[in-house]
C-alpha cells in the first residue's frame, strides 16, 4: 500500500465567475496571486492571515460539498518538497462521472488500450479542444511550513509549459537527493506570452525552483530536515545591533516588493513577540506597505511613474489587467484595534 501525507488543501491559480449569458457555464479567470482552498476553514484562515485576502465559502464547480477559499495577495510562496516523488503527470479527460481517461501518451491506463486521442485524431491531436481530447495534467504536492499541521497542499495545472518546467526541476532534485530528503523551494506565478499561427497568447506558468544559496547545495545529495525547514544563512533576516538577536524587521520590510510581502514580515514579527500592535515599529512597517501600494520604492523613496518601459531588447512586459479594481489591502486581524495583538 502506498504511503502518502494527508492532503490539507489545494493551491490554485484561477477561479470562475458567472457568465453574462446564464445559459453558458461559468467563465474562467486567471489569478495573479495564489488561491488556497480546503474543507477546513482553519487552514484557509491561517493562509489568509499570513498571505492576505478574505476567507469565503465556496463550492467547486460540479460539486455539492461546501469548501473554503481565499484569493491571497501572495505572488510567491516558500514551500518544501516532501520526500519521495511529489510530482505526477498524465493526460486526462474528466466528465460528470469522474475521470474517463488517464493516459501516459502511449497507453490509456484505465482500459490498457493504445492512446485513444492519437488513434482518433492523429499526430496533431493535442491541437484539439479540451472537450475533444485529454488535457495535460500535472499535480505537485508541497508542504507549507508556516501553516498548521503536517500534510501537503496540492497544486494542479493543465499547462504544457508548466508541465515541462516542473518536470525538469523535480527530475533534477530527485537525481540529487534520490527522494530521501526534503527540499526547500520558491513558487511563483510567472506571466508569459507566446505567438503561434499569428495569434498572441498570454498564459501563467507556476515556477518551482529550489531555494538554496548555491546550486551546489541542491545537487550535493540529501539535505537535513533542519536545513530544509529553516532559512539558509544567506536568507536569514539581518540582526539589528543591540536587540538581543531580534531581526531588523524594518530592513526586511524595505526590501519587499509588494504590500503582501510586508504583511508577512509583520505577522512573523508579531508572532515572535517583537512587534506589538500599537508600537512605533508596527506603524513604520504599515507605512512601508502603504508606500508600496502608492508606487513608492521603500528603499529609495522614489515614486514609480507606473509606465513600464521596454527591456534592453526593446520588448515590453506583458501585463495582466484585472476586470475590477483591487480593494485596499487590510492588515491581519490581529493588527486591527482590539484584535488581540500584543
Amino acid at each position: 500500500m502506498k504511503r502518502q501525507a494527508a492532503e490539507l488543501g489545494r493551491l490554485r491559480t484561477g477561479y470562475s465567475v458567472p457568465n453574462k449569458d446564464p445559459k453558458k457555464r461559468n467563465r474562467a479567470v486567471r489569478s495573479e496571486t495564489f488561491i488556497f482552498s480546503s474543507h477546513s476553514r482553519d487552514y484557509v484562515a491561517a493562509a489568509a492571515q499570513l498571505y492576505g485576502g478574505q476567507v469565503e465559502e465556496w463550492t467547486p464547480q460540479g460539486q455539492k460539498a461546501t469548501q473554503y477559499r481565499v484569493i491571497t495577495e501572495a505572488r510567491e510562496l516558500r514551500a518544501v518538497l516532501p520526500t519521495g516523488d511529489p510530482l505526477s503527470q498524465s493526460y486526462e479527460m474528466w466528465t460528470g462521472g469522474g475521470c474517463a481517461r488517464r493516459c501516459d501518451g502511449q497507453t490509456e491506463q484505465l482500459t490498457r488500450r493504445p492512446c485513444l486521442c492519437l488513434a482518433q485524431y492523429g499526430e496533431k491531436w493535442h491541437e484539439r479542444g479540451p472537450d475533444e481530447v485529454c488535457r495535460p495534467t500535472t499535480r505537485i504536492n508541497v508542504m507549507l511550513p508556516d501553516l498548521p499541521d503536517v500534510g501537503v497542499w496540492r497544486l494542479e495545472t493543465h499547462s504544457y509549459y508548466a508541465a515541462d518546467v516542473m518536470a525538469g526541476v523535480i527530475d533534477t532534485v530527485l537525481q540529487a537527493t534520490d527522494g530521501k530528503s526534503f527540499m526547500p523551494v520558491r513558487m511563483w506565478i510567472e506571466q508569459r506570452t507566446r505567438k503561434a499561427g499569428g495569434v498572441t497568447k498570454n498564459f501563467p506558468v507556476v515556477m518551482v525552483v529550489p531555494s538554496v544559496p548555491q546550486l551546489r547545495q541542491a545537487l550535493s545529495g540529501p539535505i537535513s530536515t533542519a536545513v530544509a525547514l529553516g532559512a539558509a544563512p544567506e536568507d536569514r533576516p539581518a540582526l539589528e545591533p543591540g536587540t538581543g538577536g531580534q531581526p531588523d524587521y524594518l530592513a526586511e520590510a524595505r526590501a519587499c516588493r509588494t504590500a503582501a510581502e510586508v504583511r508577512q514580515v509583520w505577522v512573523r514579527g508579531n508572532r515572535a513577540g517583537h512587534i506589538a500592535k500599537d508600537s512605533d515599529l508596527s506603524a513604520q512597517i504599515q507605512r512601508i506597505a502603504a508606500d508600496i501600494d502608492r508606487g513608492v520604492d521603500p528603499s529609495t523613496g522614489e515614486m514609480d511613474d507606473g509606465a513600464p518601459g521596454p527591456d534592453d531588447e526593446g520588448v515590453y512586459d506583458v501585463e495582466v489587467v484585472r476586470e475590477e479594481a483591487d480593494e485596499p489591502a487590510e492588515w491581519p486581524e490581529v493588527a486591527q484595534p482590539g484584535g488581540g495583538a500584543r
